[in-house]
């Protein structure tokens, strides 16, 4: 008993001070924490989606889910060749273009009316505290912090590894002018070395100014947070941004729910959507969306043109990799949405109806 008791403590020591490294961000305290415990959103110490979303469907264990991703053989959940991709020079873009380079999952570059736009940015080549595990798929982590140029506005929709890459957002932090997040994540931008005075932290549904003619506002999700034990200290969220030209939604990982239906009725309709489609399964029906509730999300919010991220980068379900694109792309097929499917670094303009080649088709 001695000798388990010993091994045990030793376990849990480790875990403990594996846990203490910086890429694992802080919880909020002090005022940040005041000003989340104000939030109508926060209560019994956690942020709570507007509809109750259990983490896994009913009947579904989180041991059965484990089994199923690590013992359930697929091949084809990575591509079995290189992603086709292109770099983009993103410093000798016309300062006039209206642009978006997607970087594969939801990390993307928008050039939009003179102001230069990042979302999500993962350039690390993993999604885990591990960094040899949940690698990058081979062709699709071609950019570096190194190609991005200055940053007017970075958006980050929450803190999972797959959207808040602390290497990423540590080594871009001397060319970002502003980062709008939802309330929390500061937190862990403040502890990686951002001043306090560049990071802006909402709530749903505030208003941002951030420029003459840019405005912010800040909307609901159906996920959750963490980058630890302790879920939901910080909120998830998405963001309506208008700009002289524009309307764009830059939808966050969510779940189908009312909320879209809210969004389009309150600020639609919207010259484009970045929803995501992609590492959906039937064991987490809540917080991730089927290719068809996509496709209603987007109709809700009364889109013009849709953009799918959230896929070909990174394994983080049991889908093939190419499923989601596959999918969503029959689906829209049969409506009059036109869609955005370029490949990873491929130059496209926001405002035009480009066709794309079915890249991921290529065996």
């Amino acid at each position: 008993m001695v000798v388990l008791f010993s091994i045990l403590f030793v376990l849990v020591l480790a875990g403990f001070l594996f846990m203490q490294q910086e890429q694992f961000g802080k919880k909020p305290s002090g005022a940040r924490l005041e000003t989340i415990k104000k939030s109508p959103n926060y209560y019994n110490n956690a942020f709570q989606n507007f509809s109750h979303t259990p983490s896994l469907t009913e009947g579904v264990s989180f041991y059965s889910v484990l089994k199923e991703f690590l013992f359930v053989k697929n091949e084809l959940k990575k591509p079995n060749h290189e992603i086709p991709s292109v770099k983009t020079d993103l410093f000798q873009l016309d300062p006039n273009e209206n642009v978006v380079v997607w970087f594969g999952h939801s990390s993307y570059f928008i050039q939009i009316d003179g102001k230069k736009v990042l979302v999500d940015p993962v350039f690390s080549g993993s999604v885990s505290p591990v960094s040899f595990t949940n690698k990058a798929f081979e062709g699709a982590n071609n950019y570096s912090v190194n190609d991005i140029p200055e940053i007017d506005y970075l958006f980050i929709t929450h803190d999972h590894w797959d959207h808040l890459d602390y290497k990423t957002v540590k080594q871009l932090q001397a060319k970002v002018k502003k980062v709008i997040c939802g309330l929390g994540v500061g937190a862990h931008l403040e502890h990686w070395g951002y001043d306090a005075s560049k990071i802006i932290e909402k709530d749903w549904y505030e208003k941002i100014i951030l420029d003459t003619s840019f405005e912010v506002n800040t909307v609901p999700a159906r996920h959750f947070s963490g980058r630890g034990f302790k879920r939901n200290t910080s909120l998830w969220l998405s963001f309506v941004f208008k700009t002289p030209s524009a309307n764009l939604f830059i939808g966050g990982d969510s779940g189908y729910d009312k909320h879209f239906a809210e969004i389009g009725n309150l600020y639609g309709p919207f010259d484009l959507v970045f929803l995501e489609n992609g590492q959906y399964d039937k064991s987490w029906k809540y917080i991730h969306m089927q290719p068809n509730e996509v496709l209603q999300a987007a109709n809700d919010l009364k889109a013009k043109a849709l953009f799918p991220v959230h896929s070909s980068k990174f394994v983080l379900a049991n889908h093939n990799w190419n499923e989601p694109l596959s999918v969503i792309t029959s689906l829209v097929n049969d409506s009059n949405l036109h869609m955005f499917t370029p490949l990873i670094g491929e130059k496209t303009h926001l405002q035009s109806r480009q066709t794309f080649s079915k890249w991921w088709e290529i065996s």
